[in-house]
């Protein structure tokens, strides 16, 4: 891998106050430009495929229980990410900095409008840390009972280590990343050929006929039913665009990117779907609905005994992924965050290995804050957030496309403006649809939105005495 630092410098962006201010007060800092598509489509599949296959097919199978339906959503989670793939590259190659959708939004609509993405990823991705190390905790627990107790030392102490591990640099993290990941795909296709050669037609056997009297013989039910199915999909597949957190340490960006958004979207997809056919191929659709543990249950049909330690034990390295992935994310959306006047300037230097230190540190307190308080509100609060933030890139591409024609755009978005335009309109109804049906959570979260704008005005205006 090339040893050379990159200073991101992307054109037109130094266009606002705040950049110009930043640049007078201290310098960015200098990212590795170290990264390439097989580390973009391994921090993808490590923050992706994670807690959410453990529980999410017993909740889908009490809403959507007919197993074309239990299928089928995953299907259309994974086509809705695949309409919005191409529009994240093209932004991702045109914009080459490190920090996610955020620098998309801030640059097509304004400071505020990357604040709000910024913030809300940052945070439900240092919320996201949390949960994962809990369950990392559980899991571990539950494999070594003399553990039992110990869940927040342990989910605390799993944290830390990663945050010291990419402290010594970015290598670190990605080879980390790489190696996690691996595992957790290999691991997962055993589970997959195994329940296929081994299993019987569990779901699939009269499974159509489980469904309860009146769950689907009208319309509107089925639409509740379907909107929040795919609100947990959509929570559970989100990830696949991870590479565009590293757009500053990417080699040869317009071609990476590109490809490691594909391979991720449709590798993710694809293992989703895969695992829960096999599930449902193993398991009748009434064992399945409810179930916390359902790729367990089927393990332990075709294991036996050691079914069920031998998920958890896959799950413990997968998830070991998962805050890998996720603690790279968090340091770099509150780097790029600093390095535009957003937050502390301090938070914008980078060390010699290539990490934003204070970034990752903060990232870190912030996650182990999320462990010890009451963080399962904030989550669902901010995974409203999470369809909102791909709402405005697909809006920013439009606005791009017509505002700076001539920006250098090394790779263009296949069926612009068709497909663009579908993940746009289908992001706007399900919003809709999350408003109508969800009245805890999103509620919340718009207040959360509305909330947001003084808190910016109060950091804009007394960043220059934090930073002091």
């Amino acid at each position: 891998m090339a040893e050379d630092l990159f200073v991101s410098s992307p054109a037109n962006v130094d266009k606002s106050p705040t950049d110009s201010n930043h640049s007078a007060g201290i310098a960015r800092g200098k990212l590795l430009k170290v990264l390439g598509v097989w580390f973009g489509i391994a921090v993808a599949i490590g923050n992706t495929i994670a807690a959410g296959i453990v529980r999410t097919p017993g909740n889908i199978a009490e809403l959507l229980p007919q197993p074309i339906l239990f299928v089928g959503v995953w299907i259309l989670g994974g086509l809705y990410a695949l309409c919005g793939a191409s529009s994240l590259a093209e932004l991702g190659a045109a914009i080459p900095r490190s920090g996610g959708q955020y620098n998309f939004s801030r640059r097509a609509l304004g400071d505020y409008a990357g604040f709000v993405v910024g913030w809300s990823d940052w945070l439900s991705s240092c919320g996201t840390l949390a949960a994962v190390a809990i369950v990392i905790a559980e899991y571990s627990t539950n494999l070594a009972p003399s553990l039992s107790g110990f869940e927040q030392v342990l989910a605390v102490s799993v944290i830390v280590a990663f945050a010291v591990l990419q402290w010594r640099g970015v290598r670190w993290g990605s080879w980390t990343q790489l190696v996690t990941s691996a595992l957790k795909t290999a691991a997962f296709i055993v589970v997959i050929v195994a329940c296929f050669v081994l299993g019987g037609k569990g779901g699939l056997a009269g499974g159509i006929q489980m469904a309860p009297p009146g769950s689907v013989d009208t319309i509107w039910p089925v639409f509740v039913a379907m909107i929040v199915a795919l609100q947990a999909v959509l929570y559970t597949i989100d990830g696949w665009s991870g590479v565009i957190y590293f757009g500053e340490e990417v080699q040869d960006i317009g071609r990476s990117v590109p490809r490691a958004i594909f391979a991720s979207v449709i590798s993710v997809t694809a293992i989703y779907v895969l695992l829960n056919a096999a599930v449902l191929y193993v398991l009748p659709m009434h064992e399945i609905a409810g179930n916390k543990f359902a790729l367990g249950t089927a393990a332990q049909k075709i294991f036996g005994p050691i079914g069920d330690p031998l998920i958890r034990s896959i799950m413990v390295i997968s998830l070991l992924s998962c805050v890998n992935a996720v603690q790279l994310f968090c340091s770099r959306i509150l780097y790029a965050m600093s390095s535009d006047g957003l937050f502390l300037a301090r938070a914008a230097r980078v060390n010699d290995g290539g990490t934003p230190v204070l970034a990752l540190w903060l990232s870190t307190a912030v996650g182990i804050l999320f462990v010890l308080g009451s963080f399962e509100r904030v989550i669902a609060m901010l995974s409203f957030f999470f369809v909102a933030n791909y709402t405005l890139s697909y809006l920013s591409l439009f606005l791009l496309r017509k505002n700076e024609p001539n920006l250098d755009r090394p790779y263009r978005a296949w069926g612009y403006p068709w497909t663009t335009g579908i993940a746009l309109i289908g992001s706007i109804i399900f919003l809709i649809g999350c408003m109508v049906t969800d009245r805890t959570n999103a509620p919340y979260a718009l207040l959360m939105l509305i909330a947001s704008y003084p808190v910016y005005l109060l950091l804009k205006r007394f960043r220059p005495r934090l930073d002091g």
